[in-house]
């Protein structure tokens, strides 16, 4: 069965990702105490977060489904990131409201890219099986260093296939970042072994029925092997198991973790617009 989108399903995965937003940012604003600068605010429907200085975390996530956007609540988060020297990045859906885009468009944000969000109906079927000398595990809490090793070495050797990302990092800004997503409540993280050497890493939060896909990674050397396979049919039985009835993941257009995804039944459901207003 192929997966329709309509507004109110947007709703409900923008929902999720704005409080998945909200818990990692949590995470920060524990590990930095007194220390930090975090940001962590609701908007309209949505959430306006600052984690640290460079990290991917700091954007705005989830509007335009909830009404209006006071023009007062707006200037307030444009000039809390603006004190905070840090461009404000709008993730909007193209199912949101269209005029929000045209009136961020006026206030100075650039367009400067899109990701795609792609959705499968639960229980899935005909789950592939890991390929001959490939398994995955999931990963406990004593594992945490080695899980971050391989995720990050892999997030930072990106697929060359599909659009390119327009965002770099230091080494240590995803680091922290991944970590901090990994230990968010209803994650559960995953090992990919390959003739028994570590090979890859995934993650997936269950919450309210629903399985949100992230963290995948594989290093270089294991690539075009059937790893991203295997984790991904790992955590989608996960999501069964738990009784969700859908399963997304967002990723960048053309790119291989979407050619994956699709192979396996994911539908794309709609589009994130990636709107910039420099500091």
């Amino acid at each position: 069965m192929t997966l329709a989108c309509d507004v109110a399903l947007a709703v409900r995965i923008e929902r999720a990702e704005a409080r998945l937003l909200a818990d990692a940012v949590a995470r920060v604003a524990r590990r930095v105490g007194e220390r930090g600068d975090v940001l962590s605010r609701p908007l309209a429907g949505g959430i306006a977060a600052f984690a640290e200085p460079g990290s991917p975390l700091n954007k705005v996530a989830g509007l335009g489904f909830d009404g209006a956007l006071p023009e007062t609540e707006l200037e307030a988060v444009e000039t809390a990131f603006a004190r905070r020297e840090c461009p404000v990045r709008m993730e909007l859906s193209s199912l949101a409201d269209p005029s929000l885009g045209a009136r961020l468009t006026r206030r100075g944000y650039v367009l400067e890219g899109f990701e795609d969000v792609l959705g499968l109906a639960l229980p899935a079927a005909g789950l592939p099986r890991a390929p001959a000398g490939v398994r995955v595990r999931p990963s406990g809490p004593e594992e945490i260093e080695a899980w971050l090793d391989v995720t990050v070495a892999g997030f930072l050797s990106p697929d060359t296939q599909g659009v390119p990302s327009n965002e770099s990092f230091e080494e240590e800004v995803p680091r922290r970042v991944i970590r901090d997503f990994a230990q968010a409540d209803g994650m559960t993280r995953y090992l990919a072994e390959r003739d028994g050497v570590t090979a890859g890493g995934g993650k997936v939060r269950i919450a309210d029925g629903l399985a949100q896909l992230c963290g995948a990674a594989t290093l270089p050397a294991h690539r075009r092997r059937g790893v991203q396979t295997a984790l991904l049919a790992e955590r989608l039985g996960a999501a069964d198991r738990a009784g969700c009835d859908l399963a997304v993941v967002t990723t960048r257009p053309g790119s291989k973790s979407q050619e994956n995804a699709r192979r396996r039944g994911f539908a794309l459901l709609y589009t994130r617009a990636v709107l910039v207003r420099p500091v």
